[in-house]
């Protein structure tokens, strides 16, 4: 066991005017299972690189370990080889007995080694690469969201898999994997840095205790800030009314007061205005104690959303419902029945590649049937599909490769208020500073609050979402988990994070 130290690291990005990263000073263990968790934009990607020395940097990172970093790159030439000639380009240290050990670990068929890497799905990519990482000695690990697009099944064998291991950073804004798998957290809060034993949830009750303490405090000094400003308000004008009153006075209304009575009032008087400094002291003690209590305080915000009415109950019904591409042998699935009524949240849950943003793209084709080619494609619908008529959809797509430009072009093109949008953006804790960046240099995490900001401005009958969380952070996906419980929108939803599906999901429809 050794120990990273990270003191004084502080980076921005060339030609940006704000540091991603600044001060940053802590130290873990390399024998410890890390969660790296912090909202989208806070630096943890980068934070990863430099522990890589991708980056020229201020202070200083001591380590005695190599570091390695999941995902692998992966160039278009790449596609066209299979994983063990990639082996040597990836971890040329390690030999293919060790990579094997490590696929059985994690449950994967070594054929997948010997296949072109463009033929293997998200899942069988993700296990492979896994494979590779961990199959060296003496190496601290950086693992980037390993789950994004995974199922539900390979989810829980990655989950089992990292479980099983120690001497990584795993930065991931899945609930369920970071508790199952971390026993030890590195939080990036809004102001300060913390490391910490424990999973997410044992963190998150000892920071929702932190927060309310630290809002029972401010409470408290406001309050005694207000009562000694008050005390010194009353006594500072008794003291300028007092002194006032010591030159000059009314023998005939003020008969019992003589020339000697001044000395008095001048000594009363000057004891007051010494209580009045008194009290300006204390007021500000009481702010000193004050200031940085509320400053890591995160805040969920609640967002709002404007659902519309349809005249209709059901809106999506299918019965014997099958897929397939023109240019494949086999259909996705036959004889799937489901139906999507008002007011229900619909979950359509299965492994990779069994169809399921296919019947989002076949819902969309039979609410505009128009554009018949550029909705389907070469996608062949058997069965029946019904969609009510005159249906207004929110659709967010899981591909976030199109966003591009300024926040104002996109608002432009899709006919969305600049202002709304930028208000929910600041909502799901976009920085002002973002609102000038183009889009192609957001984060991941970003873009989909761009996505998914713009769903929520727009009025619809149903909201149909593809995969809407992937790089979402964990503070984010709370609110907007809390805004469908509120709103109670129609809607459609593939999405593989549990804690979301357990919470939000009122019908899940299995497609095998």
């Amino acid at each position: 066991m050794s120990q990273i130290q990270v003191t004084d690291l502080t980076f921005s990005y060339e030609g940006s005017f704000d540091n991603v990263l600044e001060n940053v000073s802590f130290n873990i263990d390399t024998d410890w299972k890390l969660g790296l968790i912090g909202r989208n934009g806070k630096g943890k990607t980068t934070l990863l690189n430099l522990l890589r020395g991708e980056y020229e940097y201020k202070g200083s990172i001591s380590a005695n370990e190599r570091f390695d970093y999941f995902p692998y790159r992966i160039c278009e030439n790449d596609l066209l080889k299979n994983a063990e000639e990639l082996i040597s380009v990836w971890k040329p240290q390690v030999e293919i007995w060790q990579v094997l050990i490590q696929m059985n670990q994690i449950k994967m068929d070594p054929e997948c080694l010997y296949r072109p890497f463009k033929t293997l799905s998200h899942g069988e990519r993700t296990r492979v690469m896994l494979a590779v990482l961990f199959a060296a000695e003496n190496e601290f690990l950086l693992i980037d969201e390993p789950t994004n697009h995974l199922d539900m099944d390979t989810r829980e064998t990655v989950k089992e898999y990292l479980a099983s291991k120690k001497g990584f950073i795993l930065v991931s804004h899945d609930r369920d994997l970071l508790d199952a798998v971390i026993d030890h957290v590195l939080v990036f809060n809004r102001n300060t840095i913390e490391v910490q034993a424990g999973n997410f949830s044992s963190w998150w009750e000892n920071k929702e205790k932190q927060d309310a303490f630290a809002i029972a405090e401010n409470e408290k000094h406001l309050k005694e800030i207000g009562k000694l400003k008050s005390a010194a308000d009353r006594t500072g004008r008794w003291a300028d009314k007092s002194e006032n009153s010591k030159i000059g006075f009314d023998p005939v209304k003020e008969h019992d007061r003589c020339i000697a009575t001044r000395s008095y009032i001048g000594a009363k008087t000057k004891k007051a205005q010494a209580r009045v400094k008194n009290y300006e002291k204390r007021v500000e003690r009481e702010i000193e104690d004050k200031e940085g209590l509320l400053k890591d305080i995160e805040k969920i915000t609640d967002l709002k959303l404007n659902p519309l009415k349809h005249f209709k109950e059901v809106l999506i019904s299918a019965s014997d419902l099958g897929l397939k591409y023109k240019d494949s042998e086999n259909t996705l699935f036959e004889n799937l029945k489901f139906d999507v009524r008002q007011g229900e949240r619909v979950v359509l849950a299965g492994r990779n590649g069994c169809g399921k943003s296919s019947i989002i793209k076949a819902i969309l084709f039979e609410i505009n049937k128009k554009d018949h080619e550029s909705q389907t494609g070469d996608l062949i619908i058997s069965g029946s599909l019904n969609t009510a008529s005159s249906l207004t959809v929110s659709y967010i797509n899981q591909d976030t490769s199109f966003l591009k430009g300024s926040l104002k072009d996109f608002c432009r093109q899709r006919g969305l208020s600049e202002s709304l949008l930028l208000s929910v953006l600041r909502h799901l804790d976009f920085e002002r500073s973002q609102f000038e960046k183009n889009m192609e240099d957001f984060s991941e995490g970003q873009k989909k609050k761009v996505l998914v900001a713009s769903s929520l401005i727009t009025p619809a009958h149903l909201y149909i979402w593809d995969e809407p969380l992937n790089y979402i952070d964990v503070f984010s996906r709370m609110q907007i988990e809390k805004l469908i419980e509120t709103y109670n929108p129609t809607m459609l939803i593939v999405e593989h994070d549990v804690r979301f599906r357990q919470r939000i999901a009122t019908k899940t429809v299995l497609v095998q």
